[in-house]
């Protein structure tokens, strides 16, 4: 990878998932034994990336207890929210700030991740360099998807996503984004879907198309029927 540094966001309060979040913050609800984070840093350790940064708010102290305790073998760092929680895009700006580095592979523990989806998210970023871009997101189609109530975020059409026609295509919690997209926003709480519109706008939001199987742990309903299947 020549991407370095990965991106966990950690930091959500899981209230679809209430009452098993109430004492447990949702990246650490466990699959078949495994935890989501543990999933999701599995995957970042295969993809031979050097360090991960995650955020934390609500219940940071057990992720923070988790990280310690497993001993990964990359560096990992912690960054809390703050005061407040600062959403996907303030809590994504929050982390990169501490770095360096220009372009940043970030990841959502709310999918079930696994090793299957390397070369995919491998694929990605040789496009991503290779056609010089700011963003690229990992989408599937919505039949790949075990929660069958999604409605699809976006239509791909070579490379690029839009939301004019058929919205097929879902995004499944990966992506590659470019530190310059923040620069005109500030730390505070905001969705990194407000970065999304503004490409969108311009017609310059990138998708890379998964076909993996898609299990995301949307609520409690799908908990259920997830740890059953």
């Amino acid at each position: 990878m020549k991407i370095k540094t990965a991106l966990i966001l950690c930091a959500g309060f899981g209230k679809r998932l209430n009452p098993v979040t109430l004492k447990i913050p949702k990246p650490l609800i466990e699959i078949k034994k495994v935890s989501m984070l543990e999933h999701c840093i599995n995957l970042i350790i295969n993809l031979g990336v050097e360090k991960i940064c995650l955020n934390t708010f609500y219940l940071g102290n057990q992720i923070s207890e988790f990280i310690k305790k497993k001993n990964f073998p990359l560096e990992i760092k912690i960054i809390n929210d703050g005061k407040e929680i600062l959403d996907t895009g303030g809590g994504v700006l929050n982390m990169i700030n501490t770095y360096h580095e220009n372009d940043y592979l970030i990841f959502n523990p709310d999918t079930i991740w696994n090793n299957d989806y390397t070369s995919e998210i491998k694929d990605m970023e040789q496009l991503y360099f290779k056609k010089n871009l700011n963003n690229i997101l990992l989408v599937s189609q919505k039949k790949f998807s075990f929660d069958k109530r999604f409605k699809g975020d976006f239509e791909l059409m070579n490379n690029l996503l839009n939301r004019k026609n058929k919205k097929d295509y879902i995004y499944i919690g990966c992506q590659i984004l470019k530190k310059e997209l923040f620069k005109d926003f500030v730390i505070k709480r905001f969705s990194i879907s407000k970065i999304w519109e503004k490409l969108l706008n311009k017609n310059q939001l990138n998708g890379f198309e998964s076909t993996n199987k898609f299990n995301h742990l949307t609520d409690l309903e799908i908990f259920k029927k997830l740890k059953d299947h």
